[in-house]
């Protein structure tokens, strides 16, 4: 291989690149665009959920129950309503997320040592978010009946409210949270969020890349010089990789001081393990090219073969040990899962060679085979 032919073929590509405009902004402005717009607008965190109140008591208990949950920064107090027709309309117009119904006679019952039921109605269009929902609901209602019973021992033991609340609760739980100590989503999500776009912008940068060759005829003049397959891959290759590993350091900024996600990791591993990365996103790149003959049909089969899979199979949104048996087969057979897993890792966990080193030589052979294949499928010669 002469470095003297990869370098002028990298150097025209790189031409190409600063010429056509559109292709410029693709290689340069799209990741840290998608990375703002997914950033802002993707997050698991339930905050603020806005709720109403029906109260038929309208007690100095019902009111303090209620005041449990608008002091709770988890929800958002919207005010009471008159009648169900009205909390009904509320719910039905997403102008509220949940409801709580205090029947009437609330704090006589509790004052009287009697059983008080509460109704709570949660929208339940978006599972996930109503479950934790209801999770909530139930803290601030066991904590409220934590306080209730305590007063109740306080007054007929004798015993101060310490005393009752300790009588009342004999185990005492402490929960710390460990990598993600303020248990913030964008935490998790942002360092994901720079693998699905490293696995989205330089296939398609590669992919359209060799296509482009292909649709203007000037492929066959690679055909015809001396150049060999492996220095036009090659050369086809790097500007691709630089322009992604440059993409790679903004986009880890952006996590870091943007979004205020932690790294605790060795800089050096990460950014080797990212560089792996970059190289087996574009080789998938490549392998799109040699498949397809138009730019379009290279755009569409790469979303395809990458997005698809990253959002599903790589952890990005859904724990990989939450799928059943075949999710988790496909998930460990594709490479995105071990690159999400090195990247959640340097992040949150400060881990570095002693213990990633598995993923990463993972990563080295799948980013070899594609490689290997690119380099066996493309001919130095028109196919007829």
């Amino acid at each position: 291989m002469n470095p003297r032919r990869v370098a002028a073929v990298a150097h025209k590509e790189w031409r190409e690149v600063l010429r056509d405009k559109l292709f410029f902004i693709l290689a340069f402005a799209v990741p840290a665009i998608f990375m703002v717009l997914f950033g802002y607008g993707l997050t698991l965190d339930v905050e603020n959920i806005p709720f109403a109140v029906l109260d038929y008591d309208r007690s100095s208990a019902s009111r303090d129950y209620v005041h449990r949950f608008a002091g709770s920064r988890y929800f958002d107090f919207k005010g009471y309503v008159q009648d169900e027709r009205e909390m009904e309309r509320l719910l039905k117009g997403n102008r509220i997320r949940a409801a709580i119904v205090i029947p009437e006679h609330f704090g006589r019952n509790l004052s009287g040592d009697r059983n008080a039921a509460v109704q709570i109605l949660l929208d339940g269009t978006i599972p996930s978010r109503a479950a934790t929902a209801k999770g909530y609901v139930a803290a601030i209602t066991a904590a409220a009946n934590s306080d209730l019973v305590a007063a109740h021992a306080a007054r007929r033991g004798g015993l101060s409210l310490d005393q009752a609340r300790d009588l009342a609760a004999p185990v005492s739980l402490e929960v710390r949270y460990l990598y993600n100590q303020a248990v913030r989503s964008i935490w998790s999500l942002a360092p994901k969020l720079i693998i699905v776009i490293l696995l989205f912008v330089p296939p398609i940068l590669t992919a359209v890349g060799v296509v482009r060759e292909k649709e203007t005829g000037s492929i066959y003049n690679i055909y015809a010089s001396t150049v060999s397959r492996g220095e036009f891959l090659c050369g086809k290759l790097v500007p691709y990789v630089a322009i992604s590993v440059a993409n790679m350091i903004v986009l880890w900024a952006m996590a870091v001081w943007l979004f205020g996600a932690p790294f605790k990791g060795n800089p050096l591993f990460f950014f080797l393990a990212s560089t792996v990365f970059i190289v087996c996103a574009t080789a998938i790149g490549l392998l799109v090219s040699l498949l397809v003959h138009t730019q379009v049909a290279a755009i569409f089969l790469t979303a395809v073969l990458t997005m698809m899979p990253a959002l599903d199979y790589s952890g990005f949104l859904i724990p990989i040990h939450s799928m059943d048996a075949g999710g988790q087969l496909i998930a460990r057979s594709l490479p995105f899962m071990y690159a999400t897993q090195i990247m959640e890792g340097s992040f949150l966990k400060g881990l570095g060679f002693g213990e990633q080193w598995p993923e990463l030589l993972v990563l080295i052979a799948y980013t070899a085979a594609l490689l290997a294949v690119g380099y066996v499928l493309f001919r130095k010669r028109p196919s007829t």
